[in-house]
């Protein structure tokens, strides 16, 4: 055996050898960016979760908020602020999601139920109001899909089957 023979057979050990290693790491890669996707879905899920407590473990603030929809102005101070820091947890969340799709961690579909999410929230006045308050509290990137969504007017429709009337107060107190 000469050593152009010695070399050739190394070379062909190397690709049998290299070849299952470069396939082994691939599929493990796919598989850790799967984990980690799915991690970052539940705990996005999570935070979801812990957000809209308030809305049923609080007694009050529930009608705070369904008069904040309708009208953030004619909220009184202390009624603005509750109001005004549950949207900024709120929109917080959807920035997290938002940039979580810019990265890939988030599916297309996960994001479109997202902005159908928002979306609805968004046709309200009282939330669309909130929102010129607290834009530049945000990044730019975030607020332009924010005013996007604004810009379709879409018509509210998410409490249609409520009597929103009910929780508004009267309007000589």
């Amino acid at each position: 055996m000469n050593w152009e023979m010695l070399t050739a057979i190394g070379q062909m050990a190397a690709v049998f050898v290299g070849i299952p290693s470069v396939l082994y790491f691939a599929v493990q890669l796919r598989e850790q960016t799967r984990e980690r996707r799915q991690a970052a879905v539940n705990a996005l899920t999570e935070q979801w979760g812990e957000l809209t407590k308030a809305l049923h473990e609080n007694a009050e603030f529930p009608a705070i908020y369904l008069r904040g929809v309708q009208s953030f102005h004619d909220l009184d101070p202390v009624s603005k602020l509750r109001f005004s820091a549950f949207q900024n947890c709120f929109f917080k969340n959807f920035e997290g999601m938002y940039y979580s799709r810019r990265e890939g961690i988030l599916s297309a579909d996960s994001w479109d139920e997202i902005d159908r999410t928002m979306s609805d929230f968004l046709a309200y006045k009282g939330i669309q109001d909130w929102w010129q308050t607290r834009r530049h509290w945000h990044t730019e990137a975030f607020a332009r899909v924010v005013d996007d969504i604004i810009a379709r007017g879409q018509k509210p429709t998410m409490y249609s089957t409520y009597d929103l009337k009910q929780v508004m107060p009267p309007k000589d107190s």
